[in-house]
């Protein structure tokens, strides 16, 4: 996996080493990611205002490498980001030459729209959108011919289950593949999410799994592909 290099608060830490976050709006994290043979500067605006929109989660990071170990191709395909956060998997996919849409909540979108500026060249820009996403409330506002649906640690929060669901029957077509990459942590009951819940509408298999990081990728289909 990718390995860091964070600029921006250390020296914020050694003055305020217990109250680091409580200044974290104001002094934003810059780090460095060599992914995909690509060079990408991620800035996280951490605080409450983001909360867990702000970093960029190892669930992500397994997601671009599982991409480059893949070799995935997505030139000239139709690519939506689901939770985007940073928005580091949509960029990514961005500069592997999707046509990619990154959404997330509405508070999110300038954290978004700063990195996507920072990290693509020009042409990749014009082919990027980013936008607010609401599961199960705007959804239907988006198409639903992408070949690709990406989410990386979006699996975390029980209430939302049926709703990213929803969402997912929405978006995903026939030809659609759908990437999600979770953290599979047991208080957030992601297992109930990818075992039961998830099986009962789509056709998922486990593609990867990082035993230390306890990470899994799984590669999901509608049932019509069958």
């Amino acid at each position: 996996m990718a390995a860091p290099s964070v600029a921006g608060d250390v020296g914020l830490e050694s003055v305020f080493p217990q109250e680091l976050g409580l200044f974290a709006d104001a002094f934003p994290v810059e780090t460095r990611y060599r992914l995909c043979g690509h060079e990408l500067s991620i800035t996280q605006h951490h605080g409450a205002r983001l909360g867990v929109a702000a970093p960029v989660w190892e669930a992500a990071l397994a997601l671009c490498d599982y991409f480059e170990a893949q070799k995935l191709n997505f030139w000239g395909k139709k690519v939506i980001e689901l939770g985007a956060g940073t928005g580091i998997v949509g960029i990514l996919a961005a500069l592997l030459g999707g046509d990619v849409t990154i959404t997330d909540l509405p508070v999110a979108l300038k954290q978004i729209e700063e990195n996507v500026h920072r990290n693509l060249p020009v042409e990749c820009v014009a082919r990027t959108r980013v936008c607010a996403l609401s599961w199960g409330l705007n959804h239907k506002e988006f198409p639903n011919n992408f070949d690709f649906i990406l989410g990386a640690d979006i699996v975390y929060l029980k209430d939302t289950y049926p709703l990213l669901i929803r969402t997912l029957q929405y978006l995903c077509g026939p030809q659609t593949t759908i990437y999600l990459s979770s953290k599979m942590r047991q208080e957030h009951s992601a297992m109930i999410f990818f075992e039961n819940l998830l099986p009962r509408h789509f056709t998922s298999t486990l593609a990867f799994r990082d035993e230390n990081e306890n990470i899994n990728i799984y590669k999901v289909t509608s049932k019509s592909n069958i």
